[in-house]
């Protein structure tokens, strides 16, 4: 059951006691992550692909919901090497890469960006996994499970799509990566489905000033529709970095040595006003904003603590951003895993946050499921049945008979 998601901070006046009193600030600074151009490319276009899909999915909700920009974009950039043509064109363009990036060079810059974001803050724990499951009998090209396991570091294993064990493997590998948090992202699998393509992102952070719980108490919270709600609220005296555009106020409340921070942004109207003008260039504004100041201020913090799951199928919204083809049984084209004719037939992320005094745990689990356009020809003898056995030259019967029930 979902907690009340408070994306909020208000800025108090008064004096509250902060959790560093007292205490000698430690040297806290960012180790710089070492990008190459297209790595830098690749990154700007995940942030621009991740804050559109946001504000097209937030938009149509009322209530708490949370995505993972970074979870999504590697899971569509492995369906990416599979892909061609059309459908190649039409999922890059949407992902944001530029026409003359090839697909090696963005295989290349995840793999170096996603090896330094797992080791850059010792303070702060981050996994990021991917795994391809797939139906046994399902043809895949080994140049495309090569490429996610060289270049994407996938756990890749065939199962028995008819057998209930499959969907409980699946379910179990969601869990295992997100330590729990996510137990189960899928309920059954399809008689046409034939592969699953996943990734996992798992983040556990202390914040680098962290609250005093004895300063947690229930303070007022106002709704977009005029209520007054009485929430646990946590206080402290933080060092941090404020931005004000011409309609929000923002606010960055760094994890660990500072590589990681949380951005929390509050409209000067309501949300959903907001949600019109949330562009990637006003999150531009936002963090050059913040990175431009290059000292922090002590600022008393109202921050309600919060804890909810989500779950949203995004195939309308990556529709609605130009991925066409690919969910298309008839257009779709994945020449580079298969000789099959298959599609994409949804894709889901399944999300989970917790932040309080001590700091933020969150994952994220994004599936790409695809199937095939029409079974290849099957039959399933599963129910009474007539046998024989004839010379085929001659049609002569040798034997015939029934069964009723095959353990008799």
């Amino acid at each position: 059951m979902r907690k009340l998601f408070f994306l909020s901070v208000l800025f108090m006046v008064s004096g509250i006691s902060g959790c560093k009193e007292d205490q000698v600030e430690p040297e806290l600074t960012p180790k710089p992550i070492e990008l190459t151009v297209r790595s830098g490319e690749v990154i700007s276009s995940s942030n621009q692909f991740g804050i559109e899909l946001f504000t097209r999915t937030a938009i149509e909700e009322n209530s708490n919901m949370m995505l993972s920009p970074l979870s999504a974009s590697v899971a569509l950039s492995m369906a990416l090497n599979g892909s061609a043509n059309e459908t190649y064109e039409q999922m890059r363009e949407m992902l944001g890469y530029p026409a003359d990036m090839t697909i090696e060079e963005i295989n290349e810059a995840y793999k170096s960006l996603v090896s330094q974001l797992l080791t850059v803050d010792p303070k702060v724990a981050i996994t990021l996994a991917n795994a391809l499951f797939y139906r046994l009998e399902f043809p895949m090209k080994k140049s495309f499970s090569d490429v996610l396991a060289n270049d994407f570091n996938a756990h890749v294993e065939g199962l028995d799509f008819d057998l209930p064990s499959a969907v409980d493997v699946i379910n179990q590998w969601a869990s295992d990566n997100t330590m729990g948090r996510i137990p189960k992202v899928i309920d059954e699998i399809s008689p046409y489905a034939v592969m699953f393509l996943m990734n996992a992102l798992y983040f556990k952070g202390d914040w680098t000033y962290q609250f005093k719980e004895s300063d947690t108490e229930n303070r007022p919270f106002f709704t977009d529709e005029g209520g007054q709600l009485s929430v646990p609220t946590m206080a402290g005296k933080i060092n941090t970095k404020v931005h004000e555009g011409s309609s929000y106020r923002a606010i960055e409340l760094p994890y660990g040595r500072k590589n990681f921070s949380m951005v929390v942004i509050v409209p000067n109207a309501t949300l959903r006003q907001f949600y019109a003008e949330f562009t990637p260039e006003t999150w531009q504004e936002i963090v050059v904003g913040l990175d431009t100041k290059t000292q922090e201020s002590e600022i008393n913090i109202n921050l309600p603590k919060f804890e909810f799951s989500y779950e949203k199928v995004l195939n309308e919204q990556l529709q609605a951003m130009g991925m066409i083809d690919a969910f298309d049984g008839f257009l779709a084209d994945f020449s580079g895993i298969t000789d099959w004719e298959i599609f994409i037939s949804f894709v889901k992320q399944n999300t989970f946050i917790k932040v309080d005094e001590k700091g933020t745990e969150a994952a994220a689990v994004t599936t790409i499921g695809f199937e095939v356009t029409s079974l290849p020809p099957g039959f399933n003898i599963n129910k009474p049945f007539i046998f024989a056995i004839r010379e085929r030259t001659t049609n002569t019967l040798l034997f015939i008979g029934s069964i009723v029930n095959p353990l008799e």
